[in-house]
């Protein structure tokens, strides 16, 4: 019997590097943020080319029963007083959940039902979050270097970003050093 051996893709668990498949990258700038952040002034003085996040997955098929994995790289930084975020989204099929590991950095996670429930979860090297479907999401970074989180979806999930177009209900700011949560009327 001739058994071939292929090998896998990797993480590495301290940097959250991938490596060994076929990967696809994509930065968000703030540039790219319009209306994401509340003080849209000190969004636009910022410099439009900084890259607030990066994003690395796996080249997988966006078909029924297949699953994308990535990474997510949020750099630390402000926009005013607010943390340096994700733009945050729904599934467009809406019933797809996630999983979030967290593997360097501390920030937040920040769900949101479809019926405006929120809640914070910390986020942190070892940390395994089940992102239910019905459920928006967001990475917040609140520390002083990357957080980085690996993501496991469905390839068929889809982002809807338009469904928040208003925000999340909550927001975090930096305060005299602590973070403060606000809730917002528009979220």
């Amino acid at each position: 019997m001739n058994l071939s051996f292929i090998q896998p893709p990797q993480v590495e668990w301290a940097s959250g590097v991938l490596a060994d498949g076929p990967l696809l990258r994509k930065s968000t700038r703030i540039q790219d943020l319009a209306g994401v952040f509340a003080d849209e002034p000190a969004r636009q003085q910022l410099a439009g080319e900084r890259v607030v996040y990066d994003v690395e997955m796996l080249d997988t098929s966006p078909a029924e029963g297949e699953l994308y994995t990535g990474v997510t790289h949020l750099y630390p930084g402000r926009v005013g007083r607010e943390y340096f975020m994700t733009r945050g989204h729904f599934h467009a099929r809406r019933e797809q959940g996630e999983v979030y590991f967290g593997l360097r950095g501390n920030g937040l996670l920040l769900l949101q039902t479809e019926q405006g429930e929120a809640r914070l979860e910390n986020i942190f090297a070892g940390s395994i979050h089940i992102i239910p479907g019905f459920t928006a999401h967001r990475l917040i970074n609140t520390g002083s270097d990357v957080l980085s989180a690996l993501a496991v979806w469905p390839g068929v999930a889809g982002h809807d970003y338009m469904a928040l177009a208003s925000g999340f209900k909550l927001r975090l700011f930096e305060e005299n050093q602590t973070i403060q949560v606000k809730e917002v009327q528009n979220g």
